[in-house]
């Protein structure tokens, strides 16, 4: 495929990019047990910079693997399109931290919830991948296993960590 064809055909959106991001917020959450952010407020800022600096990582590769010239707004503009799902996944722990915040709960538990609402998004991104994917009963299962399990595994460092 040329340049051009890639321009004219704009790619789907991956939903497999919403599980990694989702991952990497769940990530971030259970990072933030070690002290830093030590507040809601600075887990929200550091769930949304840290999604966004990744989309803009994520853009770039899309780029360089489809050759870096012609560059125009356009491919760029695509190329975010087809990633956004990266940055996109970090939006409702962050909202979650927010709103637990808003409401007087202390950071530990904001923290908490964040975690929760990222591993949860992370099942449901992984399930409407394996359905968009065209996968059956057993396929949606397995992908929604996984990243339970997968989700488990960060709470699980998370209370390791915060533990020492």
């Amino acid at each position: 495929m040329n340049a051009r064809e890639s321009e004219a055909a704009p790619e789907p959106v991956e939903y497999g990019g919403a599980v990694y991001g989702s991952l990497l917020a769940a990530s971030v959450v259970a990072g933030s047990a070690a002290g830093t952010p030590s507040t809601a407020a600075d887990l929200v800022a550091l769930l949304i910079s840290t999604g966004v600096v990744f989309w803009i990582a994520h853009v770039y590769v899309r780029l360089v693997e489809q050759g870096l010239h012609p560059m125009t707004w356009r491919r760029i503009r695509a190329a975010g399109r087809v990633e956004w799902p990266v940055a996109q996944a970090a939006f409702p722990p962050a909202a979650a931290a927010a709103i637990a915040w808003a409401l007087g709960l202390s950071d530990a538990v904001a923290t908490w919830v964040a975690l929760g609402v990222a591993v949860a998004s992370q099942v449901a991104w992984a399930v409407a991948a394996a359905v968009t994917a065209g996968s059956d009963r057993t396929g949606i299962m397995a992908s929604a296993v996984i990243n339970l399990v997968l989700g488990l595994i960060v709470i699980l460092l998370k209370t390791f960590v915060a533990g020492h």
